[in-house]
């Protein structure tokens, strides 16, 4: 099992940047593939952006492309999520997920491990 701890979060103006990190133990944080997920108040969880195991692949939600990078550094067992152009509907919880998979997912219940989330806000 891995265990997942999120930060970084919090309330920022719209333009803004923040970097939300990952910090992950347990088993061997290499052997999975992270994603990071989030969900706005009234609505359903929504995929944001996937690494796979070694960070050479990544994909993102269209709604962020451009904006957003997800990266890993598996030396010190952390994924990470640089937000930059941050508009008001990128206000969100903010999760984590892992998964031993051999190539990125979109789907939420292809990650059974999460973190517990951290509050995004951004203001108009």
């Amino acid at each position: 099992q891995v265990q997942l701890v999120e930060s970084g979060g919090g309330l920022v103006q719209a333009g803004g940047s923040l970097r939300l990190s990952c910090a992950a133990s347990g088993r061997t944080f290499s052997a999975y593939t992270m994603a990071w997920f989030r969900r706005a108040p009234g609505k359903e969880r929504e995929f944001v952006a996937s690494v796979n195991r070694s960070g050479g692949n990544t994909y993102y939600a269209d709604s962020v492309k451009g904006r957003f990078t997800i990266s890993r550094l598996n030396t010190n067992n952390t994924v990470y999520l640089q937000m930059n152009s941050l508009k008001p509907e990128d206000t969100a919880v903010y999760y984590c997920a892992a998964a031993s998979l051999r190539s990125i997912s979109t789907i939420h219940n292809a990650y059974p491990y999460w973190g517990q989330g951290t509050q995004v806000t951004v203001s108009s």
